[in-house]
C-alpha cells in the first residue's frame, strides 16, 4: 500500500453516506472550529489593538472638541508608526512633517457603537472638489469577525451579476466608510456599499474642527461614532442586525489614510494602511484584531452592586437571580420582596403568589458596602 492510500484510509468514509460516529464527530468539529473567531485569521498576526471603554457617565460628546478623550491612556493611541504605505511603496518610512495622524477608538458597555477621535496634521489638505478626490480616512469594520470579501468587485460572480451583487452583497456583512477629511459641502462620509443609511442618525454622527483652506497645511480634528452591522441590507434598517459589542471581545477593524498632495494629480500620494495589506478595503479577513477592553482600574468604583434575573418557570413562579456586581465581595444579602432572603451569591427563589416585586441586593467587601434595588421589574402572574 502506498502512502497516499494510507492517508486516505486514515480518514472516515464520509462519502459513503453511512452515519459513522467518527465521521459525524469530525464534521461537527470542523463546523465548530470554523465558527470560532480567531485573531490569528486576521492580518498582522500577534498584533492586537485596544478599544478604550468609556464609563457610562463620560461618553464623549460629538462636537469636534476632543478634551473629553483626555482620560484615554496613551497606550490606546495608534499613530503613523503603525501604518505602512502599501500602494506608494514607502512602507513604514513616513515623514511626520508631511503627514502625521493619530487615532483613538472607544466604546461604551451596553451600547453597540464605536467612537473615534481622529487627529491629523498635513502640509497640504485637499478638499476643494465635490467628488471622491479628497484626503480620506478609509475605515473598515467587521463587528462579528465574519471575514471574507464584502465588496462586490471581489465577489466571484461580479462580472456576471453585478447588479444583483450590489444590492445583496456590497457592504452587507462588513462596512467601508470613505470619510472625507475635511468634508466641506458634502456628506461627512461615503459608504462604499449598498446601504448609505448607516452614515446617518441614529446609526452614526460626526463633527470636525479645522481652520485651513484647500491646499494649505494645518491641524484637523474629526470626532465621530458608527454602528457596526452583522447584516446591513440595501432596503434599510428594518431587517438589519447590529453587531453585539461585548467586553473582552474581538472585532475586525482597520483604516487607511489617502493623502493627496498635488492639485494636478488624480492619484493620491500615499495609502497609509494599518492592516499593511491593501485589500483590507474589501476583504474583512485582511483587517486587524481590536479588543473591546474593560474599564481601566482607576475608572472603576471600588464596589458596585448589580444583579440580573431570569424566570425559569413562569407557572410555578420560580426565578433565578444572578449577581453581576463588580469589585471584591465577601458577602451577599438578597431581599426578594416577599419577606424572604438569601445569602447565596446566585440564588434561586420560589414565589408563593404572583405580584410585582422589589428585589434588593446588598454586598460587602474590602472596598465597603453597596446595594442595588430594582423596583417592580419582576412581575409574576397569579
Amino acid at each position: 500500500m502506498n502512502s497516499s492510500e494510507d492517508h486516505a484510509r486514515s480518514w472516515p468514509d464520509c462519502r459513503s453516506g453511512r452515519r459513522r460516529p467518527s465521521c459525524l464527530l469530525f464534521a461537527c468539529l470542523f463546523v465548530v472550529l470554523s465558527l470560532v473567531p480567531s485573531a490569528r485569521s486576521l492580518e498582522r498576526a500577534g498584533v492586537e489593538f485596544k478599544i478604550f471603554q468609556f464609563p457610562a457617565d463620560r461618553i464623549p460628546r460629538i462636537d469636534g472638541v476632543i478634551d473629553d478623550w483626555s482620560l484615554v491612556p496613551n497606550s490606546y493611541m495608534i499613530g503613523m508608526d503603525q501604518l505602512s504605505d502599501t500602494v506608494g511603496g514607502r512602507g513604514t518610512n513616513f515623514n511626520r512633517a508631511d503627514l502625521d495622524v493619530r487615532v483613538r477608538v472607544g466604546w461604551v458597555k451596553g451600547m453597540n457603537h464605536l467612537y473615534f477621535a481622529y487627529e491629523a496634521t498635513d502640509d497640504f489638505w485637499d478638499f476643494s472638489r465635490h467628488d471622491l478626490r479628497n484626503d480620506i480616512f478609509e475605515l473598515v469594520v467587521d463587528g462579528d469577525l465574519s471575514g471574507g470579501p464584502f465588496i462586490k468587485q471581489m465577489h466571484p460572480l461580479w462580472k456576471t451579476k453585478p447588479n444583483d451583487l450590489h444590492f445583496s452583497f456590497h457592504g452587507v456583512h462588513a462596512q467601508n466608510y470613505h470619510i472625507f477629511t475635511p468634508a466641506e459641502g458634502k456628506d461627512w462620509t461615503m459608504v462604499w456599499g449598498c446601504q448609505p443609511w448607516i452614515k446617518e442618525l441614529p446609526y452614526a454622527n460626526a463633527a470636525q474642527k479645522y481652520d485651513f483652506r484647500p491646499g494649505q497645511g494645518g491641524r484637523y480634528v474629526l470626532e465621530f461614532w458608527i454602528t457596526p452591522f452583522d447584516f446591513a441590507p440595501a432596503e434599510g434598517p428594518e431587517r438589519a442586525v447590529v453587531s453585539r459589542l461585548k467586553e473582552n471581545g474581538l472585532i475586525g477593524l482597520s483604516w487607511s489614510v489617502l493623502d493627496y498632495d498635488d492639485d494636478k494629480s488624480e492619484r493620491f500620494k500615499g495609502f497609509w494602511n494599518l492592516s499593511h495589506k491593501t485589500t483590507m478595503y474589501g476583504d474583512a479577513s485582511d483587517l486587524c484584531a481590536f479588543r473591546l477592553m474593560p474599564l481601566e482600574p482607576e475608572l472603576k468604583a471600588p464596589l458596585e452592586a448589580r444583579w440580573s434575573f431570569s424566570i425559569t418557570n413562569l407557572k410555578e413562579r420560580r426565578v433565578a437571580f444572578r449577581d453581576t456586581s463588580t469589585g471584591p465581595i465577601t458577602s451577599w444579602n438578597w431581599e426578594f420582596g416577599d419577606g424572604q432572603s438569601s445569602s447565596e451569591q446566585h440564588p434561586q427563589h420560589h414565589y408563593a403568589r404572583g405580584g410585582e416585586y422589589t428585589v434588593t441586593l446588598r454586598v460587602e467587601g474590602p472596598g465597603g458596602k453597596a446595594k442595588h434595588s430594582r423596583v417592580w421589574d419582576l412581575f409574576l402572574p397569579d
